[in-house]
């Protein structure tokens, strides 16, 4: 980084061997996060179902939609069938999701995958997620034998920088406000809540940036003027003391520290891509408009293709 005037204040002026530790370990956590054997590395398709009962290429059993529910039932000559606790084995089986969240209903052996033959982890079966977007209902086979996951070397990132380590002041709103973003996937849109507003000033640049996730899990969902970034990022915020981070604190002690601080931390070394940016089968809300910062944030995780 060329430029150091910045405020929130820089909380780190000097490279600090605990900080880089720190910083080794939360990256060594998240890169097995994302090979978790049904994480965002194992995508392979996003289905549509439609009001008629209808096959899914790939998957076992037909698929619909119907009165704020998906159904799927066993078609006779399957060779697979998918199981799960939720599962009724004649079916059919109803599946119900909110609206932006997703759900695993189940797993299937893929035809032609032996099952005496283990993957890299020992896992060979395909989960079946299910999604409601924009009141549509989506099916998203996880296969952790994707190519994308199997051939997975890493996330390439910025060289940590304690100079991207931001305390800022916070405004809290006084009510949540509901505010309707884009998504990863045309069409689509999410419904989100913005919960307060933060201030930064990075080399002469000003920006002011929504929160939203949570009250008590606040996130910011940006874009930037970097090269070789992702379209947009994700941050979670922390307190200066690192509430909210996996701090030594219980949940609950942890949450009303961030929900009642007046200043929060932007730790841009760990802005992370969602998980549109892996593979082409994700929905991951945009960022609220003006969440965008006028300046290269050269921080954090690159574009991973």
């Amino acid at each position: 980084m060329t430029e150091a005037p910045q405020t929130g204040t820089p909380s780190v002026t000097t490279i600090d061997d605990a900080a880089v530790r720190a910083h080794v370990a939360w990256r060594a956590a998240r890169e097995r996060e994302l090979r978790e054997p049904y994480g965002p590395l194992s995508p392979v398709a996003l289905h549509w179902p439609t009001s008629r009962p209808q096959r899914l290429p790939g998957l076992p059993g037909e698929w619909w939609s119907a009165n704020g529910a998906l159904f799927t039932q066993p078609v006779a000559g399957d060779t697979t069938a998918l199981t799960g606790e939720h599962i009724e084995p004649d079916g059919p089986t109803a599946i119900g999701v909110r609206d932006g969240r997703s759900r695993i209903l189940g797993t299937f052996l893929p035809d032609g995958r032996d099952s005496s033959v283990e993957g890299p982890d020992g896992e060979r079966a395909v989960a079946v997620e299910v999604v409601l977007r924009t009141g549509r209902h989506g099916v998203r086979p996880l296969d952790p034998q994707a190519a994308t996951r199997t051939a997975f070397d890493g996330v390439p990132t910025f060289d940590y920088d304690p100079a991207w380590v931001l305390d800022v002041p916070v405004r809290w709103y006084d009510e949540p406000e509901a505010v309707t973003v884009g998504s990863a996937r045309a069409g689509l849109v999410h419904h989100v809540e913005a919960f307060g507003e933060v201030d930064l000033v990075v080399g002469g640049h000003a920006a002011t940036l929504a929160l939203t996730g949570s009250l008590t899990a606040p996130v910011v969902v940006f874009s930037d003027e970097a090269d070789g970034v992702a379209p947009w990022r994700v941050l979670q915020v922390t307190t200066p003391d690192g509430a909210g981070a996996g701090a030594d604190q219980t949940d609950e002690a942890a949450e009303v520290a961030i929900a009642t601080s007046d200043t929060l931390r932007l730790d841009l070394n760990r802005a992370v891509n969602p998980s549109y940016a892996f593979t082409d089968f994700g929905t991951s809300a945009a960022p609220l408009a003006g969440n965008h910062l006028p300046f290269a944030v050269t921080a954090g995780e690159k574009a991973p293709r």
